[in-house]
């Protein structure tokens, strides 16, 4: 992320390293045989806490572009972001 604050910046990286360890808890589950239940319960976990990444990082693109960008080249990236945020 370009211009991000060096708050937000460090927020995502301690994000991220909490769903890394997500994802090696994950495997550990399947290697000791845990229910289907509970795998799928902390995969969901991970996936949730991705796609709050993305909607952090996608807010982050919209503000800059908002705040540095002519308004045609603004009005385009806020489009392209609303387009991601869509599949999300």
């Amino acid at each position: 992320m370009a211009n991000a604050t060096d708050k937000a910046q460090s927020d995502l990286h301690m994000r991220l390293r909490r769903i890394e360890g997500q994802i090696r808890g994950i495997i550990n589950m399947l290697e000791n045989g845990k229910s289907c239940e509970d795998v799928v319960t902390q995969i969901l976990a991970a996936r949730a806490g991705m796609e709050s990444v993305a909607a952090e990082v996608l807010r982050c693109h919209v503000v800059d572009a908002m705040s540095s960008r002519p308004p045609d080249e603004a009005r385009e990236a806020v489009l392209r972001a609303i387009t991601l945020l869509a599949k999300v």
